[in-house]
């Protein structure tokens, strides 16, 4: 099934019920279908075709809900894009994927526009008249002739080379992924979904994808800064399903004037990016008592891989579960072949759901998506070390290379090492991930000063200006010198293993 067929049939089902909550305002789905028809001509007016690719450049908003389907219908691929991120990696990811169109929003408009000049890429803006126009236009939407196995998205991830990598998903991917998760969690058109994680993060994205897909409500806010509102909403909507992570988990529990039951519709709980703390899933089972936790495991490069059974939550803590409906997942060893209950080695996916592959990046797909036990396929290997129990409910490990997941996010420490080593004062720097209860991981810099005055919140605060906000460290530990290879590189493992301890 094609993607915009979510949009279309839930129309279809229920043309007044409420699509999405944005403040005050609210769409129903007669009129989500309809702007994103309008949105999508316009888009074909501006010369985009089927398999062209449209970067969403936006921060939750409507406009961005309606950017997608608009994209989709129009036969092309959408690409969501953090609205933090910087001038020259919007101009990596444009050169990248060539782009046909950005939508975007006044407040981004000049870092787009930086981000394409000299290039012939149209760029609408959201609240311009350009905009308003497209909107109003009638003129018919033009039938593209897509089938499911084209790409309904392309989503950037982080590498290890620093360099973001365009994951491929096609139509049928979404289809697949949408489709397991809706039937472990038992969505339907009943559910009132709260987001708060970025469109442009594909846990926030999957948010809007799921709740069109059942016919469900969808409240969009852009943060979660400030909790006691984002209550206030949940109450007054009657949410049901509330996904979170560790962050927003420990900013829950630090609100003194919170009550149990406070939320009495909110039937579900989701977490990913990184494993709840026991504690942490006991107060809030204590604080919301109608609402059933699911702790989950996924990578950009499938969606998600594996759920722990709400039953399990007592008898299998810190076990990120087992696999998804309609999918294999197994530990194997650095050959491939699975290895016995309690070994720990690479967990391998099967299914559906699993990406075409990086764009244009045959090396990089080649280390990831390798044949599998079947003549026929290439299954996922994601990276990440694993064991089996007995029962088969899986547990996460580590990671095989240096990346490091922080509020979801996937950190390449190239990336943030190449901003630390322009700034002024600093001789040598490398960047790790050290173990953080809430974060996952955070990210550190070990830093050798050329200039001693240099403080560790100036190179914070400039780190800022440069990176997006989940890649500015979290902590700058001084070196006089760095661990060195035998080639005289700088040891990233030598270093995290001389870390001053915590205190």
């Amino acid at each position: 099934m094609r993607v915009e067929t979510f949009l279309r049939q839930s129309a279809e089902r229920s043309p007044l019920k409420t699509a999405l909550v944005t403040g005050a305002a609210r769409l129903s789905y007669a009129e989500f279908d309809a702007l994103t028809d309008r949105l999508s001509a316009g888009l074909q007016r501006l010369g985009v075709e089927r398999n062209d690719r449209v970067l969403v450049f936006m921060d939750n908003a409507a406009e961005a809900a309606l950017s997608v389907f608009a994209v989709l219908k129009a036969g092309a691929t959408f690409s969501p894009i953090n609205a933090s991120t910087k001038g020259d990696k919007l101009s990596f990811i444009v050169d990248n994927c060539r782009p046909a169109a950005i939508l975007s929003q006044k407040k981004l408009a000049p870092v787009a526009t930086e981000a394409i000049a000299g290039r012939a890429i149209a760029l609408l803006i959201a609240g311009t008249p350009e905009w308003d126009a497209a909107l109003a236009e009638t003129t018919p939407l033009a039938p593209h002739g897509g089938i499911d196995s084209d790409l309904g998205m392309l989503i950037y991830t982080s590498g290890s080379t620093g360099r973001p990598k365009g994951a491929m998903m096609t139509h049928r991917n979404i289809d697949a992924a949408s489709d397991a998760i809706t039937t472990y969690l038992g969505n339907t058109a009943d559910d009132i979904i709260l987001n708060v994680a970025p469109l442009a993060f594909d846990y926030g994205l999957y948010q809007l994808l799921m709740a069109v897909r059942v016919g469900a409500t969808l409240v969009l806010e852009k943060s979660f800064a400030f909790p006691a509102a984002i209550f206030e909403t949940m109450r007054r909507e009657k949410v049901t399903g509330f996904p979170l992570v560790p962050t927003m988990a420990a900013m829950i529990l630090q609100m003194r004037d919170l009550a149990p039951g406070s939320l009495p519709d909110l039937r579900y709980i989701t977490n990913t990016a990184a494993a709840l703390p026991p504690e942490h899933i006991a107060r809030l089972r204590q604080l919301f008592p109608t609402a059933t936790l699911f702790s989950m495991y996924g990578l950009t490069e499938c969606k998600r891989c594996t759920y722990l059974p709400p039953a399990q939550l007592d008898a299998r803590a810190g076990s990120v579960g087992i696999a998804i409906p309609n999918t294999e997942a197994y530990v194997a060893d650095d050959v491939g072949e699975p290895v016995a209950n309690g070994v720990i080695g690479e967990l391998v996916i099967r299914g559906p759901h699993v990406m075409q592959g990086y764009w244009e990046n045959p090396e990089a797909t080649a280390k990831v998506l390798r044949p599998g036990r079947n003549v026929w396929e290439r299954v996922l290997f994601t990276g990440d070390l694993f064991y089996a129990d007995a029962e088969g409910f899986l547990y996460f490990v580590g990671r095989k290379d240096d990346i490091i997941k922080t509020r979801g996010e996937k950190v390449a420490p190239k990336e943030v090492e190449a901003v630390l080593h322009g700034l002024p004062g600093i001789a040598e720097a490398v960047v790790v991930g050290v173990p953080d209860p809430v974060l996952g991981q955070a990210v550190k810099a070990i830093v050798v000063r050329s200039d001693e005055a240099l403080t560790e919140g100036e190179i914070i605060r400039a780190c800022a200006r440069l990176l997006e906000d989940f890649m500015v460290p979290k902590s700058v530990e001084f070196r006089s010198s760095l661990p060195k290879t035998d080639t005289g590189k700088v040891s990233r493992r030598l270093a995290a293993q001389s870390l001053e301890p915590v205190s």
